[in-house]
């Protein structure tokens, strides 16, 4: 039989996967891309006889391709907490999905696991910036808060390694830095061992961080705010964690990161307030190429001339 782990190249996904494996072992097809790659199912040519496990990707996104899948026989188990819209009846799917604003695919996975892997679990929500659901999973470790800021610096930096609209852009391929995880069936396990692709993946956050600290908002009001980054590998990988930290540091307020791609056109990277997270995926829906959840969001190519429609839809949507 033939397997397929198909899942988002982001904290949340490979965090998902990892509890996953740990818990049922299994030899299998990778799928997987940059955080913004989410049409993964087409590259799966699966039949009778085959696996298809799906974590932390839209089905809405995918639907031809499930619809392909489970037409020739594949049996699919799908895991996801972002807008699915009409989910397929089908003898072969399986389905846990949950988009509700506190949940991401690590949280269900770990439900599903009945708490086998808790400590993965609040990694791959920390780094969703699921902070309290995060702490929520993590509190029958009875972990210290040093151990919980060293959870929540690893989830952090694992979904910071996922942004960037080419895996060159990237510090590790997903699906590297997933095997390098799914070694360990504790996190901690694998800071301590793995030291030094853990301090590649700090150092490279602290550097790129500490460039985007230095901006200054392209437009602010006290709904809003948006900032303009350059085409810049730097810029192409902090744009997601630049939002989240953004978010965290001004919870009644909505951001944006826009980040300039080469062909000028724009990323664009969505946060809700914390204090109200709703909203994201909708107006993000608005755009050719937006989607994602209610509390975070994205567009993968604005065009360059509804840059400014865009900042004043998220003015007026937010106000």
């Amino acid at each position: 039989m033939q397997h397929y782990d198909v899942f988002n190249g982001d904290a949340d996904g490979i965090c998902a996967l990892v509890q996953l494996r740990r818990a049922q072992p299994r030899e299998a097809i990778l799928v997987t891309g940059v955080k913004r790659d989410i049409s993964l199912l087409k590259q799966v040519n699966a039949g009778r006889g085959s696996q298809v496990t799906v974590l932390d990707v839209s089905l809405d996104k995918n639907r031809s391709d499930l619809e392909r899948l489970l037409a020739a026989g594949a049996e699919v188990f799908y895991c996801d907490h972002h807008f699915a819209g009409d989910i397929p009846q089908a003898a072969g799917l399986q389905t846990l999905i949950n988009p509700a604003a506190d949940v991401c695919t690590s949280l269900l996975v770990n439900g599903h696991l009945h708490g086998a892997f808790p400590a993965w679990a609040a990694a791959g929500a920390f780094g969703d910036n699921l902070r309290d659901s995060a702490l929520r999973v993590a509190r029958p470790l009875a972990l210290g808060d040093a151990q919980l800021e060293q959870l929540e610096r690893l989830g952090i930096y694992i979904n910071y390694n996922g942004y960037g609209p080419s895996l060159e852009d990237l510090h590790f391929a997903p699906a590297d830095l997933y095997r390098l995880l799914s070694k360990f069936d504790d996190p901690f396990a694998f800071m301590a061992e793995e030291r030094e692709h853990f301090q590649r993946l700090e150092s490279g956050y602290r550097d790129d961080m500490a460039a985007a600290a230095a901006l200054a908002p392209e437009y602010q009001d006290t709904a809003a705010a948006v900032y303009l980054l350059p085409d810049a590998t730097w810029a192409r990988r902090v744009s997601g964690v630049f939002g989240n930290d953004l978010a965290n540091s001004d919870p009644a307020r909505a951001h944006a990161v826009v980040t300039l791609r080469a062909d000028g056109n724009y990323l664009v990277s969505v946060r809700a307030p914390l204090a109200n997270k709703v909203g994201a995926d909708v107006l993000c829906r608005e755009f050719p190429t937006g989607g994602g959840r209610a509390a975070a969001a994205g567009i993968n190519e604005l065009p360059a001339d509804q840059l400014p429609q865009f900042i004043a839809r998220i003015a007026a949507f937010y106000a």
